[in-house]
């Protein structure tokens, strides 16, 4: 039958389901598997590194002719990044995590559809000013990083929904099979921006050993922290934390924030603990539906285990 909505129809997919574009994980062998399997994929380009793109985007012209398209951490990139991302002609460009006004115009330009995450309100109506597309409603459930002072994808999806229409929104944050998907759609979503179900397929870009944690992990073993950011030195903004699986460092400096950025010798440690194998070489990002994750599927197949999985769920639903 097919769930057909908003989103569905503006991108000529088949299914409700975009892949959330995580740096690292979503490379072009994945982006392309989602995008086969009737959604959207989003190819993962973090800041824009032009050695990884370079190496991912031709991924994309030789597995899938069907849309795709590509994400940027808004607040790590320039008008260079996206004008060579634009040169591969993107369905679609996503932005999140920043003000994205900088952008907007010239990728509306190129015809891309512009989506916009957002984690708050105040977001949600600069997105839909702006002009958005699509927007995604990101829950604090999600996995990776995410607004510290975020709400729950429950409540905050419907609001959202309210806000912005007539734009399309998809809820993002702890969903990881169809049920959620069908619970997006039952909250007025277009439809749903999928993330660590995603990393536990045999597409996706990443460790063996992350991945057997997803598998194996809980979601009551996720939290949310600027721990691991510290310690990495990444530059994420500092109102934005990241969920992820536990962490020898968590454990360390849990609370004591001010105290690690301030300690060299313990930014040290954490690299040559890197260096020497004694801790993970990234975290694992995850959200708080893992427990409902337990294989390693082909994500081509896994677009149409979640669809049917979500029809089935509204079927039920509706007979009750």
């Amino acid at each position: 039958m097919g769930l057909s909505t908003a989103f569905t129809k503006l991108f000529g997919v088949q299914h409700p389901i975009a892949l959330a574009p995580m740096g690292g994980p979503a490379g072009g062998a994945l982006t392309a598997a989602v995008s086969r399997g009737g959604g959207l994929g989003l190819l993962g380009s973090g800041d824009g590194d032009r050695e990884w793109l370079a190496r991912e985007l031709p991924l994309l012209g030789d597995r899938t002719r069907t849309p795709w398209g590509i994400g940027f951490l808004t607040w790590a990139i320039d008008d260079r990044a996206v004008e060579h991302a634009l040169e591969h002609e993107p369905r679609a460009v996503m932005l999140s995590f920043g003000d994205p006004s900088p952008f907007t115009e010239r990728i509306r330009r190129a015809g891309a559809a512009l989506i916009i995450q957002v984690t708050d309100l105040e977001e949600a109506r600069r997105a839909a000013d702006l002009g958005a597309d699509v927007i995604v409603a990101q829950g604090t459930e999600s996995g990776g990083h995410g607004a510290r002072r975020g709400r729950s994808t429950l409540p905050f999806v419907p609001v959202v929904v309210d806000l912005v229409a007539p734009v399309p929104v998809l809820a993002a944050g702890g969903i990881a099979d169809g049920r959620g998907v069908a619970a997006a759609l039952a909250l007025g979503a277009a439809g749903a921006l999928v993330g660590t179900r995603f990393q536990a397929t045999a597409e996706a870009l990443v460790d063996p050993s992350a991945a057997k944690a997803i598998v194996e992990g809980s979601g009551q073993d996720t939290e949310r922290s600027r721990v691991l950011d510290i310690a990495r030195g990444a530059r994420w903004p500092s109102k934005y934390t990241a969920r992820t699986l536990g962490h020898p460092f968590l454990d360390e400096w849990r609370g004591r924030e001010a105290e690690l950025a301030a300690d060299a010798r313990a930014a040290r440690a954490y690299q040559e603990g890197v260096t020497q194998g004694q801790l993970p070489p990234l975290p694992v990002w995850a959200g708080e539906a893992i427990d409902l994750i337990d294989d390693l599927p082909s994500a081509t197949a896994l677009v149409g285990t979640l669809a049917a999985q979500a029809e089935e769920a509204l079927a039920r639903a509706g007979k009750g």
